[in-house]
């Protein structure tokens, strides 16, 4: 397991797939230097 971000660490590249299939790579897909980014578990 990593270590937790901590005040001034950089967002660390993560790929993910979204509802529609399409693959989303952050942060490089960011249009802007400030982002809030959503996780939502689904149904369980």
């Amino acid at each position: 397991m990593t270590a937790m971000l901590t005040s001034g660490d950089p967002f660390p590249e993560i790929t993910l797939t979204s509802t529609d299939g399409a693959t989303i790579v952050l942060p490089s897909d960011l249009t802007t230097p400030y982002t809030v980014v959503l996780f939502y578990r689904g149904h369980w």
